[in-house]
């Protein structure tokens, strides 16, 4: 226990946010439907805030809130349970319309980018947990795999230290932190295809696994790139002791549209899920 006055340390802070925010996400993430989809839809609001603040855009003008009516619109249908088909047509169709607008007033495309990135793994994510127990198993296979990869990264890097995985990006990522991490992630992953409700045979399950985990980590990296070329450490001060929502979920938004584009192949846009697993 801290003396009495004062203040915890930074570990001590980040692994109770991290208890917490771990444990309302999981339950959250069990209840599904509309809780679910309203955590997400929140989620992304504040990605897309700390885009914009990032890029200096907080200030109110016409692109910027052309961007948040956007987002906003597409949160609201999305909410309300409309089919992955037309939300994504309704992405599609609203990146356009900020793209014109912003080529037609000169102040560029970064907010379109700041757009797809906050909504597009939203939406997958959203529609690969659905409302049945098979989106449910396909969230937990993507949290296990993508968590595990981010834990293990981090203990693995820091016992075998080693070669710089990007050292202008970010210094403190190791290729043994990388490479233990993904190692890890995919026998986390590959123990899902030991269940019953498994479609496929472990050899899919696990490669599968292994794309989310490389995948994760470019994602951690896009993201450290993109604040190191804004000149921020942290992408908000929204999360006591881990920096902004950006900074938390980078990996896992990126897993997660990917994990919904490789089962929309599999199985259709609109229960991804069940091409995984039936339950």
């Amino acid at each position: 226990m801290p003396a009495p006055g004062r203040p915890r340390s930074n570990l001590q802070l980040r692994i109770i946010s991290a208890i917490v925010l771990g444990l309302a996400v999981l339950l959250i993430t069990y209840f599904g439907g509309l809780p679910f989809r309203l955590m997400s839809a929140v989620m992304a609001g504040a990605i897309f805030y700390e885009w914009c603040a990032m890029r200096s855009e907080r200030s109110l003008n016409m692109h910027t809130g052309l961007g948040a009516a956007l987002l906003a619109a597409i949160m609201v249908l999305m909410v309300f349970g409309q089919p992955a088909t037309i939300l994504f047509l309704g992405l599609a169709a609203a990146l356009l319309l900020l793209a014109l607008q912003g080529w037609a007033s000169g102040t560029g495309f970064g907010l379109v980018a700041g757009l797809a990135y906050a909504t597009a793994p939203t939406l997958a994510l959203v529609h690969l947990r659905a409302d049945d127990r098979s989106g449910l198993f396909a969230i937990l296979f993507l949290f296990a795999v993508v968590w595990t990869t981010d834990i293990m990264a981090y203990f693995t890097g820091r016992t075998l230290g080693g070669a710089k995985l990007a050292p202008s990006i970010s210094p403190g990522k190791t290729w043994s932190g990388a490479l233990g991490g993904t190692v890890f992630a995919v026998l986390a992953g590959g123990a899902f295809a030991l269940h019953e409700s498994a479609a496929h045979g472990a050899v899919l399950i696990a490669l599968i696994a292994l794309i989310l985990a490389i995948v994760s980590q470019v994602g951690d990296l896009f993201e450290s790139a993109l604040k190191r070329r804004n000149g921020v450490k942290d992408s908000s001060n929204l999360i006591p002791g881990h920096g902004g929502v950006m900074d938390r979920v980078d990996g896992l938004m990126a897993a997660a549209l990917v994990l919904y584009l490789l089962a929309a192949l599999l199985g259709g846009a609109e229960s991804p899920a069940h091409a995984l697993f039936r339950i």
